[in-house]
């Protein structure tokens, strides 16, 4: 491996003349003509709630409309994933993001985008025109909004960020390994912390199908139950003259409905599926002063790329930094490993990857929504699907690279052995599906498919290993026990059994540390102190509720455990949660993490006994980012848990806390329930509300219903919307 100061000499700093914020260029009198014409093509209606309900004459239209609608509620957001996205946030941040910018320009090049939306088809031209139109015109006619970074957006801006979630498959890439291998650490430094702790709440999602066959009415359902940071997505309706007519949560910033409905069929993503990322060892050769690596027994000429990254200095100035990074056909190289150097692999089709995003949302029936499934660039995602024909399906990923399967694809492989190259993709057809699967009902929460339709899930032995990454969650389990042998499903029974409240992950944990505890000696002194803590969890029935002191005494045991053997499940890669309930977590540690919980509860609430209610809050105080915390500010109980514990409904915390009491920031955000009869039926809720302005009526306008798992009727029709009207507008008016 070449010296790693070759590497450092490669990166150049320097200041830079260039302001924090580039002044909005001039809008031309044809510009904003144009934008006004558009504008009277473009009903917004906001209904009581502050939903906007965009119509268009055209789908541009819409989509212009759509915009301006999310630049209303949050400006803010929609910036920012675009800053994220393009690699731009040390621009706003400041010298600390300088890696999270490089790990997005390893992917992403404007110039390369600009070129795809050049050669994009017409119709889709038009709609990432309307992207950038509605949101220049929001900007121009709200003169006192400030942008942090982008003044003006441009069409291929849509681009860069082309999925629903933020950075996709580049943010598995870790940063600290990265600035070690470019930056002046040294890779021991990168890597001497492991954390200790549960795993992060769960960003994954819940998707739930129940056909005809076990519904009271005879119409498939739809349970549409995203886990996301709270304020990631906000509820819309567009429609247009041109058959657009979905509704559901979109991520700010993006011009389609990301998992929703229309009035025929519905989709909800949910992370996970196959492995669509892999690592490749390149063997480093220094040939005459050039870096080459080894291929099919010759060498190749590692390419050199110099990348500037600009940053915002503490005096509000800005500097920059060059870093020459290199690629091998494989893809960029991100860290050393055993000296050799590890080149990343996966999928990099935004045009394609947007154009299945929109077309998704106008399919009409199943063989519609399949061939959209064919562009096969929904990379992170698995689908839970339903329609108004009563069908079901469930697709597990969709790009999925065929591969060698002799190889251990969750580990690199030998980057210099052809044998190791993808070889295609799989078709839809060859991948793991499922279509009206006979039980009734499907479900995926981030685990495996092995268990999506009980009996009559796809068989793990007929798939290679590299088709499903994720095994069995506590959530999975639950929703098989919610689901099997029921019958006469209605929306209401649906949303009752998505927020059951069972903790399952707790039908494993407990009977270890009951053992323990029945195994000490009479005269052990933890024996009398820990009686009532054990007594009351025994007659636990794992389910949370507000009232419920146990669940608090549960949850911080487990918490306690985890901080304790964290970080030998992680080594040894296993899911914290799985982990804690293996004989490898001894008698001791689990006694004494009971010990510790309560001594916790006691210190902080004055009680071991602490109702669940009291410690599980909901509280939002500003449009932040990231939500500040305080204990002395009102705030709502919650009754639900964190996804860790198999808590269908999720509620966690994923920040460092900061206050004595769990503020939720992370599970449950837009949910909806769908009825796909002859008129659509739903029902939603929204985390908190629909606008991130603190000064508005709909900031937190749901929350106490979200508390409840109160859901409010969705407003699909125009007479219906009619009826809850708050103002029907155009853009700039």
């Amino acid at each position: 491996m070449p010296h790693r100061s070759a590497l450092f000499a490669a990166i150049a700093c320097g200041a830079v003349a260039v302001p924090p914020v580039l002044a909005a260029p001039a809008v031309s009198v044809t510009d904003m003509s144009r934008w006004r014409a558009q504008a009277a093509n473009v009903s917004i209606a906001r209904d009581t709630w502050g939903i906007p309900h965009v119509t268009g004459k055209s789908d541009a239209d819409a989509v212009f409309g759509l915009m301006y609608a999310q630049a209303e509620d949050d400006f803010p957001r929609v910036e920012r994933n675009y800053i994220n996205a393009m690699g731009r946030l040390a621009e706003v941040e400041g010298e600390r993001e300088l890696y999270r910018d490089l790990r997005m320009k390893l992917f992403i090049d404007p110039q390369e985008l600009q070129a795809q939306y050049r050669a994009s088809p017409a119709w889709l031209r038009k709609l990432m025109d309307a992207f950038a139109d509605g949101l220049n015109f929001y900007l121009v006619t709200h003169p006192q909004v400030k942008p942090k970074l982008i003044t003006h957006f441009e069409p291929w801006m849509a681009l860069s960020f082309s999925e629903g979630s933020i950075g996709g498959d580049i943010e598995s890439i870790n940063l600290a390994q990265l600035e070690a291998f470019y930056g002046q650490q040294t890779v021991a430094v990168a890597l001497a912390s492991v954390e200790t702790g549960l795993d992060p709440e769960p960003s994954g999602s819940n998707g739930f199908a129940i056909a005809p066959a076990i519904t009271k009415n005879g119409h498939a359902l739809l349970m549409i139950n995203p886990h996301t940071s709270f304020y990631f997505r906000p509820e819309v309706q567009v429609t247009s003259g041109e058959g657009l007519n979905a509704y559901g949560a979109v991520t700010w910033g993006q011009f389609f409905v990301y998992q929703g409905f229309n009035d025929r069929l519905g989709w909800m993503h949910t992370s996970g599926g196959g492995d669509v990322i892999d690592e490749y060892l390149e063997s480093i050769v220094d040939k005459d002063g050039a870096w080459c690596y080894r291929y099919d027994g010759g060498l190749r000429p590692l390419k050199a790329v110099p990348v500037t990254l600009p940053y915002k200095l503490a005096d509000g100035a800005m500097g920059s930094k060059t870093i020459t990074v290199y690629y091998s056909h494989h893809g960029p190289i991100v860290r050393a490993q055993d000296g050799r150097w590890v080149a990343v692999r996966l999928m990099h089709e935004p045009l394609k990857a947007l154009m299945q995003s929109y077309t998704r949302t106008k399919a009409r029936d199943y063989a519609a929504f399949y061939k959209t499934m064919e562009l096969r660039t929904n990379s992170s995602n698995n689908t839970v699907y339903a329609d108004a024909d009563g069908n079901i399906a469930y697709f597990h990923g969709n790009f999925i690279p065929v591969r060698d399967p002799r190889f251990n694809w969750k580990q690199p492989v030998d980057g210099s052995d052809p044998a190791t190259e993808w070889q295609g993709l799989h078709t839809v057809a060859q991948t793991i599906t499922l279509f009206n699967p006979k039980n009734g009902w499907i479900q995926n929460t981030n685990n495996w498919p092995y268990s999506a339709a009980g009996a009559n899930s796809p068989r793990q032995q007929d798939y290679p290993a590299y088709m499903s990454v994720y095994g069995e969650n506590a959530r999975g389990l639950h929703a098989v026990k919610v689901f099997q042998n029921q019958k006469d499903f209605t929306l209401d029974k649906l949303i009752a059994a998505s927020y059951d409240s069972e903790l399952t992950a707790f039908e494993a944990l407990l009977p270890p540390l009951f053992a323990a505890y029945d195994a000490l000696p009479a005269g052990d002194a933890r024996k009398l102190a820990l009686a009532d803590k054990v007594a009351l969890l025994r007659s636990w029935d794992w389910r949370y509720s507000l009232t419920s002191t146990a669940t608090s005494l549960a949850v911080f045991w487990g918490q306690e455990l985890a901080e304790v053997v964290g970080k030998q499940a992680r080594e040894q890669g296993v899911p914290v949660v799985d982990f804690l309930a293996t004989d490898k977590v001894t008698a001791a540690q689990r006694l004494a993490a009971l010990t510790t919980a309560a001594d916790k509860l006691q210190r902080d609430f004055g009680h071991w006994q602490t109702p669940w209610g009291e410690i599980n809050r909901f509280q939002r105080l500003t449009g932040d980012m990231v939500q500040p915390f305080d204990d002395a500010q009102p705030s709502l109980p919650v009754p639900y848990a964190s996804g860790n514990w198999g808590a269908l409904a999720a509620y966690g915390q994923s920040s460092k806390s900061t206050t004595r009491r769990i503020y939720g920031e992370r599970g449950n955000s837009f949910v909806a329930a769908v009825e796909f009869g002859p008129r659509i039926r739903a029902k939603s809720i929204l985390a908190g509300g629909q606008s991130g302005d603190p000064a508005s009526p709909h900031f937190r306008d749901q929350a106490a219903m979200y508390a409840r798992g109160e859901f409010k009727d969705v407003l699909f029709y125009p007479e219906d919307v009619a009826k809850h009207l708050a103002r029907r507008y155009h853009p700039g008016k």
